[in-house]
């Protein structure tokens, strides 16, 4: 059985166009966000906004998830891009032993006025920086080391040396190779809305560097400001903690 090679991440944090990257690589079967179709419109959903016209998939529970995973794994390396608190109730330490440990970061003004624009009415449970503050704690705590940690501002900065950076911390070869594609259809990611959120994804042709922006959180609405303060601290905890490029 392989371990499974999880990417932590938050919406909005460029990190399809970092999984999409790990799907050029080649030789690792991908999921993209897996629970975050059960949590959504599963059987089992714990979507705290869902109401009664929201769509449900039949059948699609957090454990046959999980069994499809495993799966793969029994089958072969395995990279899932995810969100944490998606998985919040699930974290046993047999269910966490299952995965070698990654995450994604992001500026949490650029996360929260992001979600902001496509979904106004977003809540702090939606965005998943205090449940990747947690795990990621609980990870270092029971590893004695903190897990590796890339931030998008960083990778869209310098991608090359960030990948190169973040195959070395979890053990893969680098590829540069994979960090270029072709744009077009992305249907492996559009489980929710038909891909909507994925524009710029479908547009791309790959990870070049961007240069650095910066968002003026106090031009936000008062609610997502305070969810920007309420979060900044854990988004702190974990950059401090950060790859660099080699």
């Amino acid at each position: 059985m392989h371990k499974i090679l999880a990417l932590w991440a938050t919406p909005r944090s460029t990190s399809t166009a970092f999984e999409w990257m790990m799907r050029m690589r080649g030789d690792m079967t991908c999921f993209h966000e897996p629970f975050g179709e059960a949590w959504y419109q599963g059987e089992e959903a714990r979507w705290p906004r869902i109401g009664p016209d929201s769509p449900r998939t039949p059948g699609l529970t957090f454990d046959s998830v999980w069994q499809s995973l495993l799966a793969a794994a029994e089958a072969g390396p395995v990279f899932s891009k995810d969100f944490p608190h998606y998985v919040e109730h699930l974290w046993s330490d047999d269910f966490l032993a299952r995965f070698d440990h990654s995450f994604l970061i992001r500026d949490p003004a650029k996360v929260a006025t992001s979600m902001y624009k496509h979904w106004p009415d977003f809540v702090l449970k939606e965005i998943a920086f205090v449940e990747q503050r947690a795990l990621f704690d609980r990870l270092w705590a029971q590893s004695g080391a903190p897990p590796p940690v890339i931030d998008s501002d960083d990778l869209l900065e310098d991608p090359h040396g960030i990948v190169e950076a973040y195959c070395a911390a979890v053990g893969i070869p680098f590829l540069p190779e994979a960090l270029s594609w072709e744009p077009g259809a992305r249907d492996e990611v559009s489980w929710y809305d038909g891909g909507s959120w994925h524009q710029n994804l479908r547009d791309s042709d790959g990870l070049k560097p961007q240069p650095r922006q910066y968002i003026d959180i106090s031009e936000a609405p008062a609610r997502v400001q305070e969810i920007y303060e309420i979060v900044l601290p854990h988004y702190q905890r974990l950059h401090a903690e950060r790859l660099r490029p080699a």
